[in-house]
């Protein structure tokens, strides 16, 4: 059977929230965790199917359309290219190992926790393989809710807080894109991706739509200035929220740019991506410096997603094949990198009940398998060559050097200052005398926390030895989103 007529979209989508309604009818704890994450294994292996059925082309690929609303032209359409398979492969790997990791580390309102977790991963594979505006915004709208109530629920001391300031923000910024789909609609009588990057929208409604969508999508991102509600999420979620939201949601807006921004708009994206470009780099050296002076080694490693984000974005707003080709790689190494330093944070503050860094030293000698993982979840954040993170960094700053190279030296100066906050942390917490008492009888990890972070571990390698893996697949989805950005834009940029 020829794996691209079956229906792979589709079951990737709804398999989670097919598990979510069995957890309702569910009744012990052990088989409610069973059936988690049987569910999201499963999910996981059926999305590398898409692996097996891939094309060398940069069209869409698995497409599905189904009438949905025909007054209203409003359809079932998903499909794929190489800008999101990385990204629903991904979020179906994420799944099942942050359902792993919260074995034992959530004792409370299991059932609920693990439902909102699968709704989660319904609504954030939903984006990715959108091509209905509509369909689009149904999900968008959907990865909210989850995440609002896993923080709410979750969290810690100031959760509620840092829920609502999530939701808000979010809010606002969907409210802003509803408004921006409504305007191509009315012009073009679709919502469908494909019609609509074929009809011609005027300069003036294009800076309109653009100065939306990326509003919304910067939110997301977030890019500075609209970054502040992304610390006290990520510090105040449980562990398993703070992957999620490093992991995959936090990619919804450096995708929601590559998707509609840059090949619906193209006027205005000449215009507008330097200014992009300047907030991007601002964003970078701003978080990177802020992380430098964090003493809570969560709130460090949420400070360093707004200045690796901040390289994706610059890669976006390079507009060449190797910026925006290392932009997609680097949006599937962040989610690696970052969601694994958030898991072993998770890992450490369960045995010591703080995350403070001047709590911490000598931990080498007392938990050497715990230590040994950190170093190279560090290294690969900090792109040490021959790990994933060399590969997508160094794509987007050669990317953007031949376009503007004071971007790139800028960039650069984030790289040098990542590796000063990470490693000033790893130093902190691995190396000098073990002389806490409270350190002194700590547990090193267990088998099941090794098998959390060891597929993780291995794809930084694979990234980082083989990229030509992953870039065979992401370069001709770049090449037909630049010629959809057309020539102008680009000679716009570089000027």
């Amino acid at each position: 059977m020829d794996i691209t007529s079956l229906p792979l979209l589709s079951i990737i989508l709804w398999l989670p929230l097919l598990g979510a309604l069995l957890l309702l009818v569910t009744f012990s704890e052990r088989n409610v965790k069973i059936v988690a994450l049987i569910t999201l294994l499963l999910d996981f292996i059926v999305s590398l199917g898409l692996l097996i059925g891939w094309a060398p082309d940069g069209g869409m690929q698995f497409e599905e359309y189904i009438r949905w609303i025909p007054g209203l032209n409003i359809n079932y359409h998903l499909g794929v290219d190489g800008i999101s398979l990385f990204l629903v492969l991904l979020t179906t790997l994420l799944g099942p190992i942050i359902v792993l990791f919260s074995w034992t580390n959530v004792r409370e309102r299991l059932r609920a926790f693990l439902f909102f977790m699968l709704l989660q991963q319904t609504g954030m594979l939903g984006v990715f393989m959108s091509l209905d505006l509509v369909l689009f915004f149904v999900f968008w709208e959907l990865s909210i809710i989850p995440m609002y109530f896993l923080i709410g629920g979750w969290g810690g001391e100031r959760r509620v807080y840092a829920a609502l300031k999530f939701f808000i923000y979010t809010m606002a910024g969907s409210a802003l894109m509803l408004v921006a789909i409504l305007v191509l609609y009315w012009n073009a009588g679709s919502f469908d991706w494909s019609v609509l990057r074929t009809v011609p929208l005027n300069p003036t409604l294009q800076m309109v739509a653009f100065v939306t969508f990326a509003l919304a999508f910067a939110v997301k991102v977030p890019l500075f200035p609209l970054h502040t509600w992304l610390p006290d999420a990520h510090v105040e979620a449980p562990t398993a929220g703070s992957v999620i939201l490093a992991g995959v949601l936090l990619k919804m807006g450096t995708y929601g740019f590559m998707r509609f921004c840059l090949p619906l708009f193209p006027d205005a994206v000449g215009k507008l991506m330097p200014l992009i470009a300047v907030l991007a780099i601002i964003g970078i050296l701003y978080g990177a410096l802020v992380a430098l002076v964090q003493r809570d080694v969560k709130s460090l490693v949420a400070y360093s997603s707004v200045a690796h984000l901040g390289f994706v974005m610059l890669g976006v707003a390079s507009l060449s094949r190797q910026g925006l080709s290392g932009a997609v790689l680097q949006n599937v190494n962040h989610g690696l990198s970052t969601g694994a330093l958030f898991l072993m944070v998770g890992m450490i503050y369960d045995r010591r009940h703080t995350r403070l860094l001047s709590e911490f030293g000598g931990l080498w000698k007392q938990i050497p398998i715990f230590s040994a993982f950190f170093i190279i979840v560090v290294m690969s954040s900090v792109g040490l060559p021959g790990l994933n993170g060399f590969v997508g960094e160094f794509t987007i700053l050669l990317g953007t050097f031949s376009v503007q190279p004071v971007w790139a030296i800028l960039g650069t100066a984030g790289v040098i200052l990542a590796a000063w906050y990470l490693l000033t942390a790893a130093r902190g917490m691995l190396y000098g005398p073990l002389d806490n008492p409270k350190n002194q009888k700590l547990a090193d990890l267990t088998r099941r926390e090794t098998w959390v972070l060891v597929p993780i571990v291995i794809l930084f390698f694979v990234i980082g030895l083989f990229p030509n893996l992953f870039f065979a697949k992401i370069n001709p989805s770049v090449d037909a989103l630049l010629q959809d950005v057309g020539a102008p834009a680009v000679v716009q940029i570089v000027k």
